[in-house]
């Protein structure tokens, strides 16, 4: 058995009605004054009050910031990092899908130990600890709220890079069911289809460890058994726990064993035409999945079987090829499949879009097949239409 290490955040509280002990949790961090980056869809739905009602009844005052947005530019870390300094917060909350916590944790590391955003983008490039900070995710989708990244759009070189440190990491990680059951369906579905690649990502990456496998391929169990629930009967509570549980298994897989290629291909849709994350790695999941079966063939067995295809008897290959069937029966069913011809995805650009992908070399480096970018380039014509 290979010598590995299993990193987190801090503390995990998981449960039904748990956002409700914010203030104790908040004052257990010896946190008085935090600021709370929300989404803004978040905040037009009246979450500020909600936060509010329960600080302010703790006398706890609090900063709000809800800028946050969708595949957010790294602008906006900066900025939140200097009100954070501006109005002497001493910690930071996020609260919302990845894009938020992301925002929230870079805003903590920024707020800390100064400087620009951009000066931090790479591997182990922050300095030292940030404020404390806790995630609260609204989404069962990026895993956000227990891994050690922080995406960012640089618009002006129309391009995703992400700020990773293990001082990235929660000091808590709150996530409540409760506060997913609003997610309308289709956001939903993208998230969760979002928390599946993960796992399966971690599962095959050639970095994964028993430890990291054992919650990849539960993530993978409890969201293909919940999504379609969760999607068309979105007030089902129990769908709901089982699928943040899953998404929360699936983040910390990834942060351990690290994803693979269909992050490097999906990265430049979001960064150059602005594609969702959860939508761009839907997209690509399934036909990088094809591409790896050879350099993993057990493990997508291990993935077909644990989704609920029979294998028995089959040929290895064909038992591995199940995995990506139901895979796209998951997508489909959910009413996510979409192609890049029907987002206006120009075929001249797919040369372009693998120079970029090549660039995002780590999930590349745990990828259990070499890929090229004439890989990639065939790739892209797969999921073109």
């Amino acid at each position: 058995m290979k010598t590995f290490s299993f990193t987190g955040a801090k503390k995990i509280v998981f449960g039904n009605g748990s956002f409700a002990g914010m203030a104790g949790h908040l004052a257990e961090l010896k946190v008085g004054r935090p600021l709370v980056v929300l989404d803004g869809n978040l905040a037009g739905m009246g979450f500020g009050e909600k936060i509010s009602g329960l600080l302010e009844k703790a006398k706890i005052s609090f900063v709000l910031y809800d800028k946050a947005v969708p595949e957010p530019p790294i602008e906006l870390a900066d900025e939140g990092a200097k009100l954070a300094l501006r109005k002497k917060c001493d910690g930071v909350v996020g609260i919302g899908g990845g894009s938020a916590m992301d925002l929230a944790k870079a805003i903590a590391v920024l707020a800390a130990n100064k400087g620009k955003a951009e000066d931090y983008l790479g591997l182990n490039k922050v300095p030292g600890p940030g404020l404390p900070k806790i995630m609260v995710p609204t989404t069962a989708g990026t895993g956000s709220e227990v891994t050690f990244t922080a995406v960012f759009i640089r618009k002006k070189l129309k391009k995703k890079e992400g700020m990773n440190s293990p001082y990235l990491y929660p000091e808590l990680a709150l996530l409540d069911p409760e506060l997913t059951l609003t997610l309308p369906p289709h956001p939903t579905a993208a998230t969760g289809i979002d928390a599946l690649c993960h796992a399966i990502e971690s599962y095959t990456s050639i970095n994964a460890s028993p430890m990291s496998e054992l919650l990849s391929l539960e993530a993978i169990r409890l969201i293909s058994d919940n999504l379609r629930t969760a999607v068309h009967d979105g007030t089902n509570i129990e769908a709901r726990e089982a699928m943040l549980l899953g998404s929360l298994y699936a983040g910390l897989g990834l942060a351990n064993a690290g994803v693979t290629a269909v992050h490097s291909l999906s990265y430049p849709l979001g960064g150059k035409y602005g594609i969702s994350h959860g939508l761009a790695n839907t997209i690509m999941l399934p036909r990088v999945m094809a591409f790896n079966l050879p350099g993993a063939q057990e493990k997508f067995v291990d993935i077909a079987e644990i989704m609920g295809e029979i294998v028995d008897d089959l040929p290895l290959r064909e038992a591995a090829y199940l995995s990506v069937e139901a895979v796209e029966s998951l997508i489909e069913d959910c009413g996510v499949f979409t192609t890049l011809e029907e987002l206006e995805i120009p075929e001249a650009d797919f040369p372009e879009l693998a120079k970029v992908a090549m660039t995002v070399a780590r999930p590349l480096a745990n990828n259990p097949c070499k890929m090229t970018p004439e890989d990639m380039v065939e790739i892209y014509q797969e999921c073109y239409s």
